[in-house]
């Protein structure tokens, strides 16, 4: 069985990939447990795109080991594409989601609800010792709302409300959540190109 390791510490994100993967017959574990010093790669892109690629292909080559990284974020439209890839850190470098979300609702003040687009957006990346990375990207697209609304998920969830939906990714919980997610989207197409793989290899 091929074993592949993920570049984070995120252990919803490892079940995810575990729960998808596990049709292809292949193991999935976090990089962090298999290595006992996973220092961080600097993620010094300018687009969702770099940064994947620089995290899955640094750690594969540093650690010897087939490694799938992701890099996401929100893009507003009417802040041209911010926070984009300083998504995290976009209140300042402590990485606050509260913070991070005053900031978006400050810039969005007065902005009209049919102006106020957006969508979550993520980079998957696979990377092989020596190889170039593959990559596929997996989009959420919705609207930002005025005011935070429901208490579950993470980031910029309470004020992101899906197109197609009347609760935000907060309200609506994470069984949907994951079902309509940018991260699922990027996955999806993941497997297609593992599921390639694993038969050329097997």
């Amino acid at each position: 069985m091929k074993t592949i390791y993920v570049a984070t510490t995120n252990k919803g994100k490892i079940k995810e990939f575990e729960q998808i993967l596990s049709a292809l017959s292949i193991k999935v574990e976090s990089l962090q447990d298999h290595v006992s010093n996973m220092e961080d790669v600097e993620e010094t892109g300018d687009t969702f795109e770099e940064n994947a690629i620089l995290k899955a292909e640094t750690y594969a080559k540093r650690h010897q080991v087939p490694v799938l990284a992701d890099d996401s974020g929100l893009e507003v439209n009417a802040l041209d594409g911010e926070p984009g890839v300083y998504s995290a850190r976009y209140a300042g470098e402590d990485k606050n989601d509260q913070a991070n979300i005053d900031k978006v609702l400050n810039k969005l003040k007065g902005v009209e609800i049919d102006q106020r687009q957006g969508a979550f957006v993520c980079v998957m990346a696979y990377a092989e010792p020596g190889d170039k990375a593959v990559l596929t990207e997996g989009k959420c697209h919705g609207v930002i709302t005025e005011t935070r609304q429901g208490h579950d998920g993470f980031g910029y969830d309470p004020i992101f409300q899906p197109n197609g939906y009347e609760q935000t990714l907060a309200e609506l919980g994470a069984q949907v959540k994951n079902e309509i997610s940018h991260r699922r989207h990027a996955l999806n197409e993941m497997v297609q190109i593992l599921s390639e793989k694993v038969k050329v290899e097997g």
